[in-house]
Order: structure tokens, then sequence, then C-alpha cells
């Protein structure tokens, strides 16, 4: 089993400011996608790859935590424990790739705030993911540069926030949840 890192760029990557509401402390949110399906990405000038839809439907995305730049000498800024909504951080497929949301303590936590900072002044835009693969097919063998199709993903084992990512398409963002309930107001009233 080889853990695999991709950088990924480009990622919708989006924060919000957070506000006290009736004495307690809003997290801040961070959320977008940490792979894009259907995206070429050059691995090391060696190889293309290209995540294919549904890659990650049967991953385990139960223990995930989130990191920045695959720092894991440091404490997790989140975790998806059992992906469950008691998680300060959850995982899903979507139509574009690996979808994350994850509630930062930058009340209590220096380095979520120094990321939400990043991310909200667009200086860290993109996202990371280390995942073990379980099927993939390769074309274009016989070419200096073949292409690694990426079928299906057995285990993500953390995301990362960070600077220079293979898929320039991966993306973050920064956001409040008062911003968010204003958001879900204005879809399902509109």
């Amino acid at each position: 089993m080889n853990k695999i890192f991709r950088y990924c760029d480009g990622a919708d990557l989006r924060t919000q400011d957070s506000y006290p509401a009736d004495g307690k402390i809003i997290p801040a949110i961070l959320e977008g996608h940490a792979a894009i399906y259907n995206r070429t990405a050059d691995i090391g000038g060696f190889f293309y790859e290209i995540i294919e839809p549904g890659a990650f439907d049967t991953a385990d995305l139960r223990d995930v935590p989130l990191f920045v730049n695959h720092d894991m000498q440091k404490i997790p800024l989140a975790r998806s424990r059992r992906n469950n909504g008691n998680s300060t951080m959850t995982l899903s497929t979507d139509n574009e790739g690996l979808f994350f949301l994850a509630m930062l303590d930058t009340e209590g936590n220096d380095e979520a705030r120094n990321l939400y900072s990043a991310v909200k002044r667009g200086d860290i835009s993109g996202m990371s993911v280390a995942f073990v693969v379980d099927k993939e097919e390769w074309q274009d063998l016989d070419k200096e540069k073949p292409t690694r199709r990426i079928k299906s993903i057995s285990k993500v084992f953390e995301i990362s926030a960070c600077t220079f990512p293979a898929y320039e398409e991966t993306e973050i963002q920064a956001r409040s949840a008062n911003k968010n309930v204003l958001d879900n107001a204005r879809k399902n009233f509109s």
C-alpha cells in the first residue's frame, strides 16, 4: 500500500469572517475541493495523472485530518472523525470531486488563524490529498510521459491546504458560519 500525495492548485478555497453571536464564538470555515475529477496533473515531469469521476465514492473517509502543506508534525487544524456532523471537518463526493468543509478554531489556535488569513488573502488557494489507489489504468506507456487514470481510491489519509498543488483546479475558500446561514436562506427562498 503506497500512500500518494497530490498537490492541487487553483482550488476554490474560500474564507468568511467569524463574529461572536450570543456570546458564542462562531468558527471560521474553510471549504472547497481537495481533489477535482477529470483534470490532468503533471506528476513530477514523469507522467500525467487524472482522477476519474467516482474514484472517491468507496474511499475510507472516516478519519481524515486537515494540515498545511502535509506537515503532519503539527496538530491537525480540523479532523473528520467518523465523517459525521460531530467532527470539525466533513468530506463528501460531488460531481466535481472530493468536497470538504472544515471548522477552524481561529480564537484558540494560532496556526488555524494563520491559515484562515492566508486563504482569505489568496496566499493559499490550493489543496492536496494523500490517498491510496485501489484501481488504476495506464495509457500511452510507450510515450515519454504516460497517463495514469485513477479509477478508485481505497483510503484518504489526509488533506492539506497547500502553496504549490499539482492539481491546479482544486480550491479552498474561507467564510464564517454567519455567511453560510445567509447563503442557505437565499438559496431556499429565491
